[in-house]
């Protein structure tokens, strides 16, 4: 088979890089490898940080609505070509054609906000503030910025990141995750044919040596992650110690109560696409149900006989509900999860170890397969409780009422989403006001907000003072210049010693 040379992307122009490293890149529903994609030197990224820092003068002296006309553009390329785009993360990452569709819908939701930017740029202004003095509010941009994504959502996650950066008239550097490299060269060549000047957005493709690169670089003014809490952490960490702004979003254990209540149907779907799409390989996937009182007993027959019956199969065949798992070693990694939650005491319901891959379709004998799983019993002790797993597995947790609920999710480590299934709007309002957790589903079970609303979890969720996307992605890749202005004709004669004060 031909493998596909996937290369960086640096002012304007594909760049093959000096580093002479390269990495696998597999299609997870067949173990084929499909290309190499190039691993940046420290000096790959010198370049294209050197490329942004050329561009960002005339580039942020564009007025917001020609960079918003650009976004336009690209919005308008992007939905033109979605399916291209959808297919390519189908292939590399291996989740569902459909989900892939809604994961660039997504990302064009943000697009679609930032292009109002010219709006959202707009200060404050105080006549007269003191005698004679005016006073009003800009929002400037940072300079060169940069985002390193994950490999689950390699298009949605980048643009909630470099479209309000290049609208608040920043310059940009993508890291994307080397296992789904594709995506990110079909955003850069869709951001040219908008017009995007060279140098304004550069791909670098690598692995810990360009984010270290990335977090070192005097040149570089903000970073914006998501991944794991441990990467997430070091990444706030290292770019505080180098007077970066930084937005590092981290690892999940999102949980789901379901009241004695709650439409048992609904709540099934819920919990059956919430914690199996996409294999699990979400942050806002639900693996933990918390099952409130009796319902308990009638949600886990229902639960494991739906498990028992996803259809999973290649995702580019219309029909999968989910797809392979990522990489091997994501697959082996999930495996031991398994193995851990057996050996600690849970109850294994349905166990995805066992999936029949001649299932999946032609082809897909040899990749990276598995069915779902479902433990219950589990107890908050037990690994499969305490850490993330991010495949296919779902924990069932029994407790007597909703006040357990509660507090066993805000002992949680992690606060990034969380869901309750409940008809009792009195349970509903103290479920949302007491728990402890950034992103809230009433009946909702991926309670993931809108592109003027923001994302983001709490605790180890979120490392940083401002959520992604929204007004609040606007304050990330800005900051605030007060202004106050007084003509002579209005200026008291003689020096002031005293702190001035309204006169």
């Amino acid at each position: 088979m031909t493998t596909n040379t996937i290369t960086h992307y640096i002012n304007g122009q594909p760049a093959a890089g000096d580093s002479g490293r390269a990495q696998d890149v597999f299609n997870p529903a067949t173990g084929a490898v499909t290309g190499r994609v190039a691993l940046a030197s420290r000096a790959d990224v010198d370049r294209a940080v050197a490329a942004a820092q050329a561009a960002f003068p005339a580039w942020a002296d564009t007025p917001p609505i020609r960079r918003a006309r650009v976004l336009f553009k690209f919005l308008e390329l992007l939905n033109a070509h979605k399916d291209e785009l959808a297919e390519a993360i189908t292939r590399e990452h291996g989740k569902v054609f459909t989900d892939a569709q809604g994961e660039v819908a997504r990302g064009i939701d943000i697009v679609e906000f930032a292009c109002g930017i010219p709006q959202l740029l707009k200060g404050d202004y105080t006549e007269q503030v003191s005698g004679g003095i005016d006073n009003w509010t800009v929002r400037q941009p940072l300079g060169v910025v940069a985002g390193i994504t994950p490999f689950n959502f390699p298009a949605m996650v980048p643009m909630w990141m470099f479209p309000i950066a290049l609208a608040t008239g920043n310059t940009f550097i993508l890291k994307p995750s080397p296992i789904d490299p594709s995506a990110s060269l079909l955003i850069a060549d869709l951001l040219a044919r908008a017009g995007l000047p060279d140098g304004v957005f550069n791909v670098v493709q690598g692995d810990k040596e360009s984010v270290e690169a990335l977090i070192a670089h005097p040149d570089v003014q903000a970073l914006s992650f998501v991944g794991s809490t441990p990467i997430a952490n070091r990444i706030y960490e290292g770019g505080a110690r180098h007077g970066k702004r930084v937005q590092a979003l981290g690892g999940a254990k999102n949980h789901m109560v379901v009241m004695p209540d709650a439409n048992l149907d609904k709540a099934v779907d819920a919990l059956i696409g919430a914690a199996y799409g996409s294999a699990g390989e979400r942050c806002m996937a639900i693996s933990v149900a918390v099952l409130v009182g009796e319902v308990a007993d009638k949600l886990v027959p229902r639960l494991a006989e739906r498990a028992r019956a996803l259809k999973v199969k290649n995702g580019l065949e219309l029909d999968a509900e989910m797809g392979p798992i990522v990489t091997a070693q994501a697959h082996q990694r999930i495996t031991g999860y398994i193995d851990t939650g057996v050996a600690e005491g849970a109850e294994l319901v349905v166990d995805g170890r066992d999936f029949d891959a001649t299932t999946t379709g032609e082809g897909c004998a040899e990749g990276f397969w598995m069915g779902g799983t479902l433990f219950d019993h589990v107890t908050p002790e037990m690994t499969i409780y305490r850490e993330e797993i991010f495949g296919p597995v779902l924990a069932c947790v029994r407790v007597p009422d909703v006040a357990t609920a509660i507090e066993l999710i805000n002992a949680h480590e992690f606060g990034n989403g969380v869901s309750c299934f409940t008809e009792s709007g009195s349970v509903a309002r103290e479920f949302g006001r007491r728990i402890q957790v950034g992103m809230v589903g009433i009946n909702v079970p991926i309670p993931v907000p809108m592109a003027w609303h923001g994302f983001g979890g709490w605790k180890r969720s979120l490392f940083g003072d401002t959520h992604a996307y929204g007004e609040e992605g606007v304050r990330f890749y800005t900051k605030q210049k007060s202004i106050m202005q007084r003509w002579s004709d209005s200026i008291h004669a003689g020096a002031e010693f005293a702190m001035p004060t309204h006169k």
